[in-house]
């Protein structure tokens, strides 16, 4: 990946509607340069798709938490497996850190969210669970 392929996937985090066109115009280069780019980042799995991400106004009735888990050893696999059944599960990254597994979790409600953990807390292998809810977002460069 050089620095084109670096500054598409700048402007495209920025507004992942921008034309081809557009693209190319704030690039200064071809606009077959950037289709022949954006097809490779494609492919090659640099960009895995194009996405919407929610403003605060969008998220102002979501209930926003991270799930802190110790897992028993080789209990992973089954765990991910469940929690990819759990709709509220947004999101599941290992760790490196006292924790095994760190959980992005989105409710409706703090019933939900309450639910939500009790499941998790509950499955098989769990050893332990931690739950900190988000109660601002002051920022956020996630691309």
């Amino acid at each position: 990946m050089d620095e084109l392929d670096r500054s598409i996937i700048a402007q495209l985090a920025q507004d992942a509607r921008m034309s081809v066109a557009v693209l190319a115009r704030r690039l200064k280069v071809a606009r077959s340069t950037v289709q022949a780019r954006l097809e490779r980042l494609e492919t090659t799995g640099a960009i895995a798709g194009y996405t919407l991400r929610l403003g605060e106004g969008a998220r102002v009735n979501r209930i926003r938490a991270t799930c802190l888990l110790t897992i028993e050893p080789r209990a992973q696999p089954g765990i991910t497996a469940r929690l990819k059944a759990i709709p509220a599960v947004e999101r599941v990254h290992t760790t490196s850190g006292r924790v095994d597994l760190l959980l992005q979790l989105g409710c409706t409600s703090t019933a939900e969210l309450d639910d939500v953990l009790d499941v998790i807390g509950n499955l098989t292998g769990v050893k332990s669970s931690e739950s900190l809810i988000h109660l601002s977002t002051k920022f956020d460069r996630a691309v």
